[in-house]
């Protein structure tokens, strides 16, 4: 069975999208069919994939308002893409006037899942609309938190919209873990949030092993490419390649 898996937090700038890549190629390495999705109007991840968002005459928007067949580029590192653009902010203010607009999502996601063993979606960086679409289209979230603590005190809000959409809308979403994200070992506070979050946090799911902070990430996306591609021997890889096999072990 196909796992939908949704990369949420309200915050920007904790790795969604790195992450949300970077997953998706080594479950790909691992000959798992993947899609990525891109939720975000600022399609980060359609850029990190090689591809101009203002050049697409079709998006994922497209599918979500008039359920059109799926925009999806094939091929890119060994996964396909379903892109975004700013059109798909146009979409988010339309969708309120839309019936059943919590389920649009998971509707066209639907009509491909014998294709792909897992889709990853992107969320964008808010409790919106297009994140509830995420929510509910998806069996699991996974949710990145900086080792900072501004974005540590933002996971209760966090947690309490992913229990309202188990509590109203999908309750089959389970949460498939928590990754601490830009973590600087040699730094007092992210060791202290890091130790938080581990203590904390463990009792309601998986904490995963931190991914520390690394300029390598923007070089590998503005090269267009995983970071397993762009830098194979980074220390980061193995962190990844962990979490993509926790992945693969989901029901």
């Amino acid at each position: 069975m196909v796992q939908v898996i949704t990369i949420y937090n309200q915050s920007g700038g904790v790795m969604k999208t790195s992450l949300t890549m970077n997953l998706g190629y080594h479950l790909a390495q691992h000959s798992r069919k993947v899609l990525l999705a891109d939720m975000d109007p600022q399609a980060s991840l359609t850029v990190f994939m090689g591809l101009e968002p203002a050049d697409l005459e079709q998006t994922i928007a497209d599918s979500i308002l008039n359920e059109v067949p799926l925009a999806i580029h094939r091929g890119i590192h060994q996964m396909d893409l379903l892109p975004s653009n700013i059109m798909l902010s146009a979409a988010e203010m339309q969708l309120t006037s839309l019936m059943a607009r919590e389920w649009r999502l998971k509707r066209v996601l639907e009509t491909i899942y014998d294709y792909y063993d897992f889709i990853l979606i992107d969320s964008p960086p808010s409790l919106g609309i297009l994140s509830v679409l995420s929510l509910v289209a998806s069996t699991y979230v996974l949710v990145p938190i900086q080792t900072q603590y501004k974005s540590y005190k933002g996971t209760e809000l966090l947690l309490d919209s992913v229990r309202q959409v188990q509590a109203y809308v999908n309750p089959d979403l389970k949460i498939a873990g928590i990754v601490p994200t830009i973590y600087a070992a040699s730094n007092a506070q992210d060791k202290a949030i890091l130790l938080a979050i581990q203590e904390q946090l463990s009792t309601v799911t998986q904490i995963y092993p931190p991914i520390p902070r690394a300029t390598a990430f923007a070089d590998a996306s503005m090269e267009h490419q995983p970071l397993a591609v762009h830098s194979p021997s980074h220390a980061a890889v193995k962190v990844l390649e962990s979490i993509a096999n926790s992945m693969e072990k989901l029901k």
